[in-house]
């Protein structure tokens, strides 16, 4: 059977000054080694050794640049290995330009992230005493500057020569993150001893035939070595119970083993049905002296494979209609209106993102509503942790190749490493069911098109050849169970703009760069991949992570850790459409705050109405990768933002809107559950004062996976004084509100509501009661304490109206205390308490 050793004790690491010596290197790392962590990387080391500052603290990302500049080695003893016929010493991930040797000799070089390596070191490791194992890094600078002069340059989307070498893109900066160019053993490396044969790639193709049988069929390749060259084998393969295998006489190397499941049950996106996930183990034996006698015990197995798979089908339809040409997943039949995030490295340093941290970011996108996330092209094809909690939480993964905002050099040394890491990849990822697109890549045929690249190439490659032709014959020869589609965004077709809306999939990027959310009503586009409105991240996130004192909107670490081109100015023209400007900070981060929420939901609202017209969207983005000013919903310490709780109302089965359909009014109402929706719906237009000027009561059904527009009656929609009044719908526990000028011309009455407070352990409820109208209320809990979380965002209320919030790991406090968490957009002060109870 085959041994397998972690190796993750021993290793220490030092700086390699063959090169050059960095000035601001501390004196310390010319002294000795430093203790590493494998696996880890260089700055996680260094942060460890206290050898430097916490670059997501102020600006401290620019004090450690100098790590990314140089090279370093990493060192530990290997044992001697004995009693297998092989040993392999196996990298899981190193990054990325590096040179492994052992003893006296070099065992190879490496110059991809994005790969595995396996060397023989048998006669090495055979006997004898310990030897030492390193592993030297050179600057991926060096690597992609080098590239560079050699192939030409190529344009990009960032001033740093990411595009020329095969590492994590975002390392090298992007407008939400820092430049960290790492290095080091990022993933697991161990020693792995076997003898006779191993299974080297297994290849599960899991479909679904038409009378529901799930079909099994298994392409497995076996290493052998010299003397289990001449040995028969068998691969063997179970599922459900169900087994069959495939005898390979002596010198065969590789075996298709096919199985039937019948009435397999099938695992369906969250929301659709259940998650049903079956075992799939492969076993290789050795069958060359096994006695036909039924009493004899099974041979030993020499290898095993094994995996979690799921049974669904997965098309996407791209069918040309009246409105041009769609772009609908249909898993197991049922077409899907998509509800997804865009998913960046959930840290900086990559190393640090373990299993637990995996499944608690993915836990919350399930909890607001999200079935895909995409996992974009600029990162790495992430974990087995993280596909693992996607399969069991019912989240579809949209997975990029990974090329992102640049012209990729299409010659070597680039070329080979591009496919091997694609069919490695492929390989490793497609027993995933929750898997169901690949994409070619983010946003490079747009480029070309449209961002002057052309010229500047001058007749030099730039990545159309990945994508529209390796990257798919990769897929349709290796996993031909799912879609490709070439790039996001992208139209389908080279006569057609990449990024037009009426085919295939759209980045809306206008709106924040240049126009006001409210433009996202103006079109409809087949599926909307990415979209998005900045804020800074959660009050105690910018003050763990910024000292500046006075602490302002452009104050210098705040404006460090805002990485968009013009991205506060862009915050403040998107405040000055809809609200006064802001005299302080507090009101700035509030409203900044809201406006993201805002923008997010006039998108989403619009585009879900339309279904199934427009077949999805794809929030830009879930996370952050450290404390910054961005586009996302969760922010880098992992504290949710009021968009994230927008999201729970945006991407639920059901949602009520108001849109406007010919410049009419409707109450849409948005069914994606799969039962018909029949509810009563209450619509008023009130005053600011809270008087009713007008109701209508209509009854509704929708049916399932349906949207329906109700035309509402004039007396709803004849405004008296727009500046004064504002459309209530209410549904089933459901509110959509519509006013019809922005927060800065209407008029507010001043806010007042009372506070009610009780604690039980560590959960405080906060009974928040209007005596006006009170729009957008926001408790922020970290305010109240850096590790206190509600569980809900903003809130509208009407006179009278209460709303219940609760606060986990506050342990309660003063109404002042309170007081000073709460705002809302006309007034931050409460009235006061009533009745409060302090527990």
């Amino acid at each position: 059977m085959k041994v397998t050793t972690p190796l993750t004790r021993g290793w220490t690491m030092s700086l390699n000054p063959t090169r050059h010596l960095p000035a601001q290197a501390p004196q310390a790392l010319l002294r000795g080694d430093v203790p590493a962590t494998v696996p880890g990387c260089v700055h996680t080391d260094l942060l460890a050794a206290g050898l430097i500052p916490d670059p997501f603290v102020d600006r401290n990302e620019t004090e450690v640049a100098w790590v990314g500049r140089a090279d370093w080695t990493y060192r530990t003893l290997l044992p001697s290995a004995g009693g297998h016929e092989r040993t392999d010493l196996v990298f899981d991930g190193l990054d990325t330009v590096a040179e492994v040797r052992l003893g006296d000799a070099s065992l190879g070089r490496t110059r991809n992230m994005h790969r595995s390596y396996r060397f023989d070191v048998t006669d090495a490791l055979a006997e004898g005493p310990e030897l030492p194992l390193e592993v030297t890094f050179t600057s991926a600078y060096h690597e992609a500057e080098a590239v560079r002069a050699e192939l030409g340059p190529r344009p990009n989307a960032y001033p740093e020569p990411f595009n020329f070498v095969r590492k994590m893109a975002s390392s090298f900066g992007w407008d939400w993150g820092p430049t960290l160019v790492t290095a080091g053993i990022w993933r697991e490396a161990r020693l792995e001893r076997w003898s006779t044969a191993r299974l080297a790639e297994v290849r599960p193709e899991v479909t679904v035939g038409a009378d529901g049988t799930g079909r099994v069929l298994v392409h497995a390749e076996v290493e052998r070595t010299t003397a289990g060259a001449r040995r028969a084998l068998r691969v063997a393969v179970e599922v459900a119970g169900v087994r069959a295998h495939v005898d390979l006489p002596a010198g065969a190397t590789t075996a298709d083993v096919e199985l039937d499941v019948a009435d397999a049950e099938l695992w369906w996106p969250r929301g659709y049905g259940e998650q049903l996930l079956y075992a799939c183990t492969v076993t290789l034996t050795d069958t060359t002296h096994a006695s036909e006698s039924a009493t004899s015990a099974a041979p030993e197995p020499l290898d095993t494979w094994e995996r979690r798979i799921g049974f669904r089908t997965v098309e996407l339809d791209t069918t040309a209609d009246t409105a041009g040409s769609g772009y609908t997943l249909v898993i197991n039949g049922e077409r899907l209106f998509v509800r997804g995030v865009n998913w960046i490295p959930d840290d900086a340093l990559i190393t640090r993102v373990d299993a637990p941290r995996y499944r608690r970011r993915l836990e919350q996108a399930a909890a607001a509503g999200v079935d895909l996330v995409r996992v974009w092209g600029g990162g790495i094809y992430e974990d087995e942790a993280f596909y693992d909690a996607c399969d069991e939480l019912g989240l579809l993964v949209w997975q990029d190749f990974l090329f992102a905002c640049a012209a990729y050099p299409e010659e070597e040394p680039l070329r080979s490493e591009v496919e091997a890491e694609a069919r490695e990849n492929v390989v490793r990822l497609m027993a995933h069911p929750s898997l169901i697109l690949w994409n070619g890549n983010n946003e490079n045929l747009w480029g070309f098109r449209d961002w002057d690249w052309e010229p500047e190439l001058d007749g030099r490659t730039w990545g159309e050849g990945y994508y529209l032709d390796m990257l798919p014959r990769v897929v349709t020869h290796t996993d031909p169970t799912r879609p490709y589609w070439a790039g996001s965004p992208w139209s389908g077709s080279r006569d057609l703009h990449p990024n037009d809306p009426d085919h295939g999939t759209t980045h809306s990027w206008e709106v924040w760069n240049r126009i006001d959310y409210t433009a996202y009503r103006d079109d409809v586009p087949r599926f909307v991949a990415e979209f998005g409105w900045q804020a800074p991240p959660a009050y105690a996130t910018v003050r763990r992570s910024i000292t500046d004192e006075p602490l302002t909107p452009d104050s210098p670490a705040m404006l460090h850790h805002q990485k968009a081109e013009d991205g506060n100015g862009k915050l403040d023209r998107g405040l000055r459409t809809h609200f006064d400007a802001p005299q302080d900070f507090d009101t700035w981060h509030y409203l900044t705050q809201v406006n993201q929420a805002r923008a997010i939901a006039t998108g989403v609202e619009h585009w879900r109405s339309h279904w199934p017209v427009c077949a999805g969207t794809i929030l830009w983005q879930l996370n952050d990768c450290w404390p910054v000013t961005s586009w996302a919903a969760i922010d880098g310490d992992e504290r949710e933002k009021p968009l994230y709780h927008e999201l729970k109302r945006l991407y639920a089965d059901r949602l009520l809107t108001i849109q406007q359909r010919e410049g009419q009014l409707v109450l849409a109402a948005v069914n994606q559950s799969g039962t018909t929706w029949t509810c009563q719906a209450a619509v008023r237009r009130m005053d600011a004062d809270g008087g009713v000027r007008a109701e209508h009561h209509e009854p509704v059904t929708v049916g399932p996976r349906e949207v329906a527009l109700i035309p509402l009656p004039d007396d709803i929609t004849a405004w008296g004084d727009p500046s004064r009044e504002f459309v209530v719908a209410d549904a089933d526990r459901l509110r959509a509100l519509h006013f019809a000028v922005p927060d800065r011309l209407f008029d507010y009455p001043a806010a007042k509501f009372t506070t009610q407070v009780t604690t039980q352990a560590d959960i405080t409820r906060v009974t928040l009661t209007a005596h006006t109208l009170v729009r957008d209320l926001l408790l922020q809990a970290d305010r109240l304490s850096p590790d206190a979380y509600a569980d809900r965002g903003l809130v509208t209320l009407l006179p009278g109206e209460s709303v219940e919030v609760s606060v986990h790991g506050w342990g309660g406090g003063t109404p002042e205390h309170l007081s000073a968490a709460l705002r809302c957009v006309n007034g931050a002060a409460a009235l006061g308490s009533a009745g409060d109870s302090l527990g």
